[in-house]
């Protein structure tokens, strides 16, 4: 197992980290001004100037698309063991991965127009989003059923003629409030009676149709995520062709599993790099705080909590770069353990290195004058995003028993 990074990664190492230096984290406070200043005059979902006018130096400086590999479209997409590193980077500020055309759904969106639409389809959606020219949405959960279980969904897509019918309600939708959003992919279902995981599809659906409403903007522990945001929408009669399904009817569960591998493990990436930057801010305010006489830092808690966070990070990093390595080396399913396992693992890390963090700052650390509690917002969410935990433990649980369950069999015949 070799998880040495290219040439290429470690060169596009420092030059992102000279970027983030140089433009991201600078432009942090202004970011938030920007959303604020927006809210305050009565629309928050308005993009930031600044994300804006750093994405062509970002394009500029060849940090641009580096998440899809293997693509004709992309040669600069890179394998998902050499974009780890990056990803993780970029994770440190949370809206720095849009900056790069790097973030969630539209990764998402890409990779499963690459691999699932026609090449009308790409062209029309896929090529314009490489460019980013535009964003998209994501809408498969549904607020009426439990949707870690997809076969669940009930929106229904039904074919009239030349054309497919939506009708359904989707929350969670990732994007789908943006100005910019021009295209959504949808899943739901279109043969009741068909086997099980072969009743749902996914079909593109530009957001201008008629009969999409976007009902409200969903909060995160009061967070609402502007101008990003995760919205509740109503699809009423909403007519496409049916040119715009993905792979064919009946094929949605298996898109699905295909999409959420790569989306999985770039959270996963990105959360290393959240947690590396709350360690980092826990680590400098307990040396700067003094309580009964002496530093923080020197209190043996601390020095335990800060113990722990280092092997905790250093931990979650090597099973993502095994899960990463694995995934280009035998292909998402064959890495399916590996990734329903960081999956676990770097959310619950971050939250709990986040929460030490929080209360290394006291009062500061749930206020909003440090990162930490929006950090902790985002990170206690992906326990639920792609997967619930349970359903991830479930998943790793079964194939452990399997694979005992083999070797028994094995040793019985013997």
């Amino acid at each position: 197992m070799d998880f040495e990074f290219s040439s290429r990664c470690r060169e596009l190492q420092e030059r992102l980290i000279a970027f983030m230096e140089s433009e991201i984290y600078p432009n942090e406070s202004r970011f938030h001004q920007e959303v604020e200043a927006n809210r305050r005059a009565g629309n928050a979902w308005v993009p930031t100037k600044i994300v804006e006018e750093l994405k062509p130096k970002a394009r500029a400086a060849g940090l641009w698309n580096l998440f899809l590999p293997h693509s004709p479209r992309v040669p600069e997409g890179l394998s998902n063991l050499d974009y780890a590193p990056l990803c993780e980077i970029m994770g440190q500020v949370h809206f720095a991965a849009e900056v790069f055309n790097c973030s969630a759904p539209d990764t998402g969106n890409m990779e499963t127009l690459e691999r699932y639409a026609s090449e009308e389809l790409k062209k029309q959606w896929l090529d314009p989003l490489l460019r980013g020219e535009f964003r998209s949405a994501f809408l498969m959960t549904e607020p009426e059923v439990a949707s870690s279980d997809a076969t669940n969904i009930e929106c229904r897509i039904e074919r009239q003629g030349g054309e497919y019918v939506i009708n359904g309600r989707k929350w969670w939708s990732s994007g789908a409030g943006d100005p910019r959003c021009k295209i959504m992919i949808v899943m739901g279902k279109t043969d009741p009676s068909a086997p099980k995981h072969q009743q749902q599809s996914m079909v593109a659906v530009p957001s201008d149709t008629p009969g999409i409403k976007v009902l409200r903007a969903l909060s995160v522990f009061g967070y609402d995520d502007a101008p990003h945001g995760h919205m509740e929408v109503l699809l009423e009669n909403v007519r496409v062709p049916v040119e715009n399904v993905l792979l064919g009817e009946g094929r949605g569960f298996e898109i699905a599993q295909g999409r959420l591998g790569p989306g999985r493990i770039h959270h996963c990436m990105r959360l290393i790099g959240v947690a590396e930057r709350a360690l980092g801010l826990m680590c400098t305010r307990l040396q700067s705080r003094i309580a009964f006489g002496k530093a923080i830092s020197e209190q043996s808690v601390w020095h335990e909590r800060i113990a722990d966070a280092r092997c905790m990070i250093d931990q979650a990093r090597l099973m993502t770069l095994k899960a990463a390595y694995m995934m280009d080396t035998v292909g998402n399913k064959g890495a399916r353990a590996e990734i329903a396992m960081i999956k676990v693992v770097a959310p619950n890390v971050a939250t709990q290195i986040i929460d030490w963090a929080i209360q290394a700052h006291g009062g500061g650390g749930v206020s909003g004058d440090t990162p930490l509690a929006f950090m902790y917002a985002q990170s206690r969410c992906l326990r639920l995003a792609d997967g619930p935990d349970e359903v991830h433990r479930s998943a790793i649980a079964k194939i452990e028993l399997a694979k005992h369950g083999a070797q028994r069999n094995a040793a019985a015949k013997h």
